[in-house]
């Protein structure tokens, strides 16, 4: 019984209940004119039922040219109907994102294809869910739809504008691997110093030829190196951000920070908020840099930090990213809890200049435009 009512409308049920109800008034009174609306109403929902009977057969293909495509570019699909049996004319529902767009099939024999193509506007970042496509059959009046779903939906990722940052790894991203630090070590690559041998060093580790010179065992001391591996923090909460625009060059900086990053090599973990981000690829990461949004009670930078210093506490370099809403505060206390740390705070501020300062092992880089980036960090650097 749920499945024969279900294609029936909102209208649909209104014509036959107050068909039903004419038709019963006049009856019970003789209301003759009653009678007939009523007559009429029920025949015309009867008339209706026609154009739902049967079974629609079709095999549906929903494709999209390029999955991910950048701000701006031309989106393209194409939905791919070939009728399994004698069909009746429909219509074709594809749900994008928010929308709908629909198309007509005509009468269709045995193995006829159709095939409809599309666009999808891309003026701004996202994850556009495109279909499902279902096929609609339907009378003229709108009392009766029947619905039938013939593919799942599919995910239209619309990257952020990212900037390329070769040219900067002189800078801030350079790859720190095999540069010491002061840190001394029993077993690393960079050869410090000779020093006594006392137990339990390994004897691998011994200089026999200053050995034979000294008469004593001697063995090589050596200073401790690091591979970078970088965090990067994108502040998500709306208070840290003037408007949309400055979030939105947020996330682009934060996308092409990392993108850059591992595209050079080095390892890279990422959060937006309290969300960790792919790394495993650029394409990973941009993916969910397109579905980001802004938000309440998110966690601000000193929480962003701390998250940092948990889930990533070897990380040779930390790339903070807020908005110009930011507290001095917030940001004096998050770089507190990364001390020691190559830290670097970028402030976006749609429209400010570059200014760059640098005190020991921090840098506070604020810019007002993407293409901004690799000179800031640069100037972070220096």
């Amino acid at each position: 019984m749920r499945r024969f009512l279900a294609p029936v409308t909102p209208i649909g049920w209104v014509v036959l209940a107050t068909g039903a109800a004419a038709l019963a008034a006049g009856r019970g009174r003789g209301w003759v004119e009653a009678g007939t609306a009523g007559a009429v109403l029920v025949v015309l929902f009867v008339v209706s039922l026609v154009f739902t009977v049967g079974r629609s057969a079709y095999a549906v293909t929903l494709e999209l040219v390029d999955a991910r495509v950048r701000i701006g570019q031309r989106a393209l699909g194409r939905v791919e109907v070939v009728a399994r049996g004698r069909l009746l004319p429909a219509r074709v529902e594809l749900p994008v994102g928010a929308r709908s767009t629909s198309f007509a099939l005509p009468w269709m024999v045995p193995g006829a294809v159709h095939e409809d193509t599309f666009s999808i506007p891309t003026t701004r970042r996202g994850v556009i869910r495109v279909g499902p496509v279902r096929s609609v059959r339907g009378d003229p009046w709108g009392l009766l739809r029947r619905r039938v779903r013939w593919t799942d939906a599919v995910d239209l990722y619309v990257h952020p504008e990212v900037v390329a940052l070769s040219g900067t790894s002189a800078g801030v991203l350079r790859e720190l691997e095999g540069q010491s630090t002061r840190e001394l070590s029993n077993n690393d690559m960079s050869f410090h110093a000779l020093r006594g041998y006392v137990a339990g060093d390994d004897r691998r580790n011994i200089h026999w030829k200053t050995t034979a010179r000294t008469g004593r065992l001697m063995v090589r001391q050596y200073e401790d190196t690091r591979r970078t591996h970088t965090a990067l923090a994108l502040a998500t909460d709306v208070e840290d951000f003037a408007g949309p625009a400055e979030f939105e060059l947020a996330v682009s900086v934060t996308a092409s920070l990392g993108v850059g990053t591992i595209v050079d090599g080095r390892g890279l973990s990422a959060w937006a908020g309290g969300t960790a981000l792919r790394s495993a690829s650029p394409v990973l990461l941009l993916d969910d840099c397109s579905g980001l949004t802004s938000g309440d009670d998110q966690p601000r930078a000193p929480a962003l930090a701390a998250l940092v210093a948990r889930r990533a506490p070897h990380a040779s370099v930390v790339l903070l990213v807020v908005g110009s809403s930011a507290s001095g505060n917030d940001l004096v206390a998050a770089v507190r809890v990364l001390h020691g740390v190559r830290t670097v705070v970028v402030t976006c501020a749609v429209g400010e200049p570059i200014a760059a300062r640098t005190r020991g092992a921090v840098s506070f880089v604020t810019l007002g435009a993407l293409a901004d980036l690799p000179q800031a960090l640069l100037a972070a650097g220096t």
